[in-house]
C-alpha cells in the first residue's frame, strides 16, 4: 500500500483555490486542505493508496515524457521506500506535468510529492516505464 503527501506553498500573492486547482490537476486526492505550517499556508492533501497518482501517470504517458519523468524519479529516492519529487505548480495549473529539479525553477514554489512504498523499483516502472524508441517497453500493475 503507498503513502502519497502532497504539499505546495500559498504565496501571499496567491489565492489558495488555484493553488488547489495546480495540484488537483495532476494528482487526484480525496481531500485537500489549508494548513499553516511554521507561519506559512499550504495546501496538504495526504493518502494511503496509489490511486492519487493514477492521474500523475495518465498525464506522464499522454505527454510521452515517460523517460524524462523516470529519470527524475529516480533522482528522488530518498530510500528503499521513499520517493519525493516536485513538480511546477504554474504547469501544473494548466494540467502539465513539468518536475522540477531546483526549488528555485518554480518562482512560486513547486508541489512537493512524496510517496511511500515497499517497492520503490516497481512503483517507479508503473509510473514512468522504460521507453524504446518511443515505445513503453512494458507495462507493471501496482
Amino acid at each position: 500500500m503507498a503513502e502519497v503527501t502532497v504539499m505546495a506553498e500559498v504565496r501571499p500573492s496567491e489565492d489558495p483555490r488555484k493553488v488547489m486547482r495546480s495540484v488537483s490537476n495532476v494528482i487526484d486526492m480525496e481531500e485537500l486542505k489549508l494548513e499553516e505550517i511554521e507561519g506559512r499556508r499550504y495546501v496538504v492533501g495526504r493518502a494511503v493508496s496509489h490511486r492519487p497518482l493514477l492521474k500523475l501517470r495518465q498525464l506522464i504517458w499522454s505527454q510521452g515524457i515517460q523517460d524524462a519523468a523516470r529519470s527524475m524519479l529516480s533522482r528522488g529516492v530518498m530510500s528503499d521506500d521513499v520517493l519525493t519529487f516536485m513538480l511546477n505548480k504554474q504547469a501544473a495549473y494548466v494540467g502539465v506535468v513539468s518536475f522540477v529539479s531546483d526549488p528555485s525553477e518554480s518562482p512560486l514554489g513547486p508541489i512537493v510529492v512524496t510517496v511511500r512504498y515497499r517497492d520503490m523499483r516497481r512503483l517507479i516502472d508503473w509510473l514512468a516505464p522504460r521507453t524504446y524508441k518511443g515505445k513503453v517497453m512494458y507495462d507493471v500493475s501496482l
